[in-house]
């Protein structure tokens, strides 16, 4: 049935290494769940920012953390939900760049979130039982 949802799940530990094994499998569910191979590369881009964010900033200690990634397809709503247990961190609250500022006077960062803000349709964040969930929308 069309209507019912599509679900895939990965799940990686906090080791940038790890951005190569997400990337086959967003280029696997890209081409299982038939979405338009240019939307590959955006989704890549926004994934490989969220999680490369994660990775460096949610830990504070050298443990292994996992980091859960969720996809959902229903109708042609896409759903993203990533989760880890790092510590408490809204990227939605994170103004945009000022792009009007010469670049050599421009605070440091923000830019990827900026870039997930752009591609996705939505992008929310809750912290909930210790851990922060960042969920993105997209409508294809």
């Amino acid at each position: 049935m069309d209507n019912e949802p599509k679900i895939k799940k990965i799940t990686l530990v906090n080791q940038i290494a790890q951005l190569s094994e997400l990337a086959i499998f967003v280029d696997d569910l890209v081409d299982e769940w038939m979405l338009p191979p240019a939307f590959a590369i955006s989704l890549n881009l926004v994934l490989e920012e969220a999680f490369t964010n994660i990775v460096f900033y949610a830990f504070n200690d050298e443990q292994e953390h996992l980091i859960d990634l969720d996809f959902e397809m229903q109708g042609k709503q896409l759903k993203i939900l990533l989760s880890d247990d790092g510590h408490e961190y809204d990227p939605t609250q994170k103004g945009d760049p000022d792009f009007d500022v010469p670049l050599e006077d421009r605070s440091i960062g923000g830019l990827g979130i900026f870039l997930i803000k752009k591609i996705m349709d939505t992008v929310e964040y809750q912290r909930k039982d210790n851990k922060n969930y960042l969920i993105l929308g997209k409508n294809m």
